[in-house]
């Protein structure tokens, strides 16, 4: 039987960035699953640039995988971020002072690697497990949003794979994208008047919503840090040359709201950041785009799922303050958990890797969550 440690680095092996399919890494997963008798369901779709993505649903063989409410399902995305072109040992795992490194190992082939090592050392399963590997996830959750969409997966209670450092995350913020464009006239630069410059249209509007959002401020949740919406204009781009008067400028923005409120409040403070803009300028014009729109989630304290994984990992609840496929199961089950081994401050970077005690511990954790009688520890 293999380790945990090297299915871990199989996986790694395993090219998977979302740009390509991630065929490689499922169907490494389904020679596990079957092996161990499991039921397989595929449901595929072809990405805009014609690649082929796979979603994977998994049950015990006793169980019927076209059921879809089930009782505790375990989300784990296959894909990775790109790594950059000097990460010379990106696909090649890497052991020393026992962690592994390499390109996915917490975010997050480690806990794909946990999921079926522990499937692999576990006999008797409790009813309504199930198993959920999606596509994209990287890019927007497209292959959990899928599922979704398709009404074939409906868990009471969902854990969703993420380098937590196996704290049990009950809450998470939102992850929202905006591309904003904003119009003026293009003119010569000898010759402003005859114009309207799009970027300093733009530089006032970014300013206007900076003051505006101050107000987000005053909605507070403690267990974030920091503790209220969070916001970012991370792109801007606009004009042609030195000496045109800019015609467009566009820029994105990007907020985290807090889980509750709704994620479009950033929106209306947009709309009065504009809206201060035409009362001094009446030829003042933009329009939004919304790339993403994901709520946070937040599960009660003393959920049954939360009491349960914070007793096996014998660490205290946490959040998160990243992403993740949880807001999007958060409108079907009643308990969502992100968990996993590793750190998140590691990934996406040439410094992601993942402790094996973390692996070996998180693989007793999820064999306890799946056994039919809870193992101990």
């Amino acid at each position: 039987m293999r380790t945990v440690s090297d299915h871990l680095a199989n996986l790694i092996e395993i090219p998977s960035v979302s740009s390509m399919s991630n065929r490689d890494v499922i169907d490494y997963a389904k020679d596990t699953l079957l092996s161990a008798a499991w039921n397989l369901r595929e449901k595929t779709y072809v990405d805009a640039n014609g690649v082929e993505k796979v979603n994977l649903l998994a049950s015990p063989k006793d169980e019927n995988i076209a059921d879809a409410d089930v009782d505790l399902a375990f989300f784990c995305h296959t894909d990775t971020v790109p790594f950059a072109a000097d990460w010379a040992d990106a696909l090649v795992p890497i052991f020393k002072d026992g962690i592994i490194y390499g390109c996915g190992s917490c975010d997050v082939k480690g806990f794909l690697a946990c999921l079926l090592t522990a499937i692999e050392s576990t006999e008797n399963f409790k009813s309504g497990v199930r198993i959920v590997l999606t596509s994209d996830e990287e890019i927007g959750c497209i292959g959990a949003s899928n599922l979704m969409a398709e009404n074939v997966i409906r868990p009471r209670r969902a854990v969703i794979g993420e380098p937590t450092s196996l704290q049990p995350s009950r809450a998470g913020k939102g992850y929202c994208l905006a591309e904003v464009t904003v119009t003026g006239q293009e003119a010569h630069s000898a010759h402003p008047g005859e114009g309207r410059s799009a970027i300093y249209g733009a530089a006032r509007l970014i300013t206007a919503i900076e003051e505006y959002a101050a107000q987000l401020a005053n909605t507070r949740n403690a267990l974030f840090s920091p503790p209220f919406t969070s916001l970012n204009v991370g792109i801007i781009q606009g004009g042609t040359a030195k000496n045109i008067v800019a015609g467009e400028c566009k820029f994105q923005l990007e907020w985290r709201p807090l889980p509750g409120p709704s994620p479009d409040a950033l929106l209306d403070i947009l709309r009065l950041a504009a809206d201060q803009r035409r009362e001094t300028d009446p030829s003042f014009t933009y329009e939004v785009k919304i790339l993403r729109r994901q709520p946070g989630f937040e599960t009660r304290a003393d959920a049954s799922l939360v009491a349960e994984l914070c007793a096996l990992a014998k660490r205290e609840s946490t959040s998160i303050p990243f992403g993740s496929e949880a807001s999007l199961l958060s409108s079907v089950a009643e308990e969502v958990v992100v968990f996993g081994p590793g750190d998140m401050r590691t990934a996406h970077s040439s410094r992601e890797c993942v402790p094996v005690k973390e692996l070996e511990e998180a693989v007793s954790i999820l064999r306890a969550l799946m056994s039919r009688k809870v193992d101990s520890l």
